[in-house]
């Protein structure tokens, strides 16, 4: 991570479905641990929160087939209340009040549209509260390709740049970013510094491992790209390991992990 920490502490923290869901019901015991992460790291950083889990927080009310777009923003409008009603009540034992942003690319292209989340940032950042940020899947979910991300490995990586943090942390089901998929080559080495991404890796097969998640390590890939081309940085760990992104962000060290900069 670079040394610069006192000039920008903004760091971006990206949490998928894959971490928040387990067996079809929400894990809150990775929620609580997160939680108490983000408490810590705030005597540090200012932190943005990144949170997937809308649909899947949804399904735990309504069993939907998701597959179904009109069914899948249902779930979404469903589980987004529910999901935001969990974190203000964990994060609250901290004394930590939280907020919910919910955007679309379409946020993104337009500069008065930017501008005003940007206002919007600063105020909450300011005030310490915690922004919690999701895709508006209601309207940006699945087909509607020319209004979502699709993702949210490439919304977090936007939120990163155009609300000026320094480090988004991806927190995944994987420990790392392989030379090989660890599953398919158990002797796979973890690569622990990136700095380049070539065109190949970034059109390899998408391999979401949960009937929530709706990436997999390419969309990482994409989003640690887009960072990199903007000068900024990535670290993809573990989400059930969060001593990992700790260690990094608080004493910059880590054994396992993937970061990926220009500053080597």
């Amino acid at each position: 991570m670079q040394k610069n920490q006192e000039k920008n502490n903004r760091i971006v923290i990206k949490v998928g479905s894959a971490i928040l869901v387990e067996n079809q019901s929400i894990n809150f015991d990775c929620i609580e641990a997160l939680a108490q992460l983000i408490a810590k790291l705030r005597s540090v950083y200012e932190v943005i929160l990144v949170s997937s889990g809308a649909v899947a927080a949804g399904y735990t009310e309504i069993k939907l087939d998701k597959t179904n777009l009109s069914n899948k923003q249902a779930l979404a409008a469903i589980g987004q209340p529910l999901l935001m009603q969990i974190y203000a009540n964990v994060f609250e034992k901290y004394q930590i009040t939280t907020a919910q942003v919910l955007l679309t690319a379409y946020d993104f292209d337009s500069r008065k549209h930017t501008q005003n989340a940007r206002n919007a940032m600063e105020v909450l950042l300011s005030n310490q509260v915690l922004p919690i940020i999701n895709e508006n899947d209601v309207i940006a979910t699945g087909e509607l390709k020319y209004l979502g991300f699709g993702d949210n490995d490439q919304l977090s990586a936007h939120v990163a740049h155009f609300f000026d943090a320094r480090l988004l942390a991806i927190l995944s089901d994987i420990d790392a970013y392989f030379e090989a998929n660890p599953k398919d080559y158990p002797n796979a080495k973890m690569r622990k510094v990136v700095t380049q991404i070539s065109d190949d890796e970034l059109c390899a097969e998408f391999t979401p491992n949960n009937q929530f998640a709706t990436g997999g390590i390419v969309t990482k890939l994409k989003a640690a790209k887009f960072l990199l081309d903007n000068q900024k940085e990535m670290f993809l760990s573990s989400g059930k390991d969060l001593s990992v992104l700790h260690d990094f962000l608080m004493h910059n060290i880590y054994e396992k992990g993937t970061l990926f900069t220009t500053n080597p």
